[in-house]
């Protein structure tokens, strides 16, 4: 079950468990533009060192700690550089799309455009990776068949 970038596990019962991440950036009110505005994100409690974010039903917890913020070093992938460090989630094909739509029309910068790995494989996915304004790298991704998700 893919979430749309809009809908939020208060509208959704979860039947798996919920993860918790807590991540570092340099700017309170850029991380609330970049996953609250941009990604559409709903907000959660906030102080003035951190703010709650529900992660397409996680809980993304973002900490005031700039000494924390660097670029993940990268690994070649398929010819690309992926952020060794990164976390997203896996959608739906349809909500993949919609979401990089959204984020396409409100400007975010891929580090690796959409686009579709392992064609005709048993891992076929789609995969695009950004980078929020603390410089965390996120991806995400989407099967045909979510069966696949772990498939060798």
């Amino acid at each position: 079950m893919g979430l749309k970038p809009h809908e939020t596990s208060r509208h959704m019962k979860m039947t798996a468990p919920v993860f918790h991440l807590a991540i570092p950036v340099d700017d309170l009110e850029k991380a609330e533009g970049f996953y609250g505005a941009l990604m559409g994100c709903a907000r959660g409690r906030r102080s003035d060192r951190w703010i709650d974010f529900d992660f397409f039903g996680h809980q993304l917890v973002t900490h005031l700690a700039p000494e924390e913020c660097a670029r993940a070093s990268t690994s070649v992938v398929d010819g690309k550089d992926v952020p060794v460090r990164h976390f997203g989630v896996v959608l739906d094909p349809a909500a993949w799309q919609a979401l990089a739509e959204r984020l396409a029309a409100g400007g975010a910068a891929f580090i690796i455009e959409p686009t579709m790995r392992f064609e005709g494989e048993p891992g076929e996915q789609g995969t695009f990776f950004l980078l929020d304004p603390a410089g965390n790298a996120l991806e995400f991704k989407c099967f045909k068949n979510m069966d696949r998700l772990f498939a060798v």
